[in-house]
């Protein structure tokens, strides 16, 4: 069986991660990288595109022995079109990919789970506090802006209409900016041993948000700098205990609630985009229903990943573990789709 997936994200831990369990290997990468990922021998074949269509003919050709492994730059790149004509199965539930792209969907879908999420606005009107602006899909943090009142909301998505990154406001979500510490909470659900396993926790590094963090509050208006938050890095980071029991029941309600919602449910990795407050609570802003580039961090298992396995278990190996064990059980149906 070949595992594949596509060039980019978190495609090396990926391909590490299930040559550790015995698969062949293949990345397909837009050919301008196609000479970076000869460098990495676990990768047993490089497909090289020149167009996203021969991208979706090259994963078909595995159809029949394959399974194509999703990240963040899957439907980013290729479009929900091009992803509906893959005929390979896919790990996870293909269905999760449409409300991870649209962030009206995504809060519903946390709100459903009871968790605590921010205050969202339906109208720039009604905003009254400080507000983050975000765009739909992966767009790693593209295009997000702050604003501190109506006025400035409605100015923001202007520029945003007028630089073609959204054709109306109906494309971005405004939403109250909670202060306190970023938490990227990783988790497994396992259809295999009904579990959901704390994987990792990361903090991403985004520009140029982080790079104002030197500069002087009066340095930063004198300069009129407005915050970006694009994100380049990740940063591991390690959770008060005491707040695990509250990032797993949350998890364990994500997994309830789309079996209910988007059955047949979170197959596989997923993460829950949080701010801890200075009370304590973790308020999620957003969720990913696949691998997250901050479980790069851990190709050698994170502290979380050690407790479960007692072995070097990154989330790619965790997923290439999934599959190998459903095949080996009869049970591949219930962990691709």
């Amino acid at each position: 069986m070949i595992i594949a997936t596509i060039g980019s994200h978190s495609a090396l831990q990926i391909l590490h991660g299930a040559k550790k369990e015995g698969f062949q290997t293949m990345i397909i990468a837009d050919n301008k990288r196609e000479g970076f990922y000869k460098n990495f021998s676990f990768i047993n074949s490089v497909s090289a595109y020149t167009s996203l269509d021969e991208a979706v003919s090259m994963i078909n050709e595995i159809k029949d022995n394959g399974i194509l492994i999703p990240h963040g730059s899957l439907v980013e790149y290729l479009g929900k079109e091009r992803v509906d004509r893959i005929e390979t199965k896919i790990f996870g539930n293909r269905k999760i990919f449409e409300w991870e792209a649209n962030q009206k969907k995504k809060m519903e879908l946390l709100k459903k789970s009871n968790i605590k999420i921010p205050e969202i606005f339906e109208r720039p009107e009604d905003v009254d506090r400080l507000v983050i602006v975000k765009l739909n899909g992966a767009k790693g943090g593209k295009g997000y802006f702050l604003a501190k009142n109506k006025s400035e909301v409605k100015e923001g998505i202007q520029k945003l209409i007028e630089s073609k990154m959204i054709r109306d406001e109906a494309e971005v979500i405004i939403q109250e900016y909670v202060i306190g510490v970023p938490m990227y909470f990783q988790f497994f659900y396992s259809n295999i041993i009904n579990r959901t396993e704390i994987f990792g926790i990361d903090i991403r590094y985004e520009t140029n948000i982080d790079g104002l963090r030197r500069l002087t509050y009066e340095y930063m208006k004198e300069l009129e700098i407005d915050p970006t938050f694009v994100v380049v890095g990740n940063i591991p980071a390690v959770a008060r205990e005491s707040l695990l029991p509250v990032a797993l029941e949350y998890a364990n309600n994500f997994v309830r609630t789309t079996k209910e919602l988007v059955s047949p449910g979170m197959i596989g990795p997923f993460c829950l985009e949080s701010i801890v407050t200075d009370n304590s609570d973790i308020v999620v802003f957003e969720f990913s229903g696949r691998i997250v580039a901050g479980t790069n961090l851990y190709i050698n298992g994170s502290p979380y990943s050690w407790l479960y396995w007692d072995e070097p278990m990154s989330m790619g190996r965790r997923i290439a573990r999934e599959i190998r064990v459903a095949n080996e059980k009869d049970k591949l149906s219930l962990v691709v789709s």
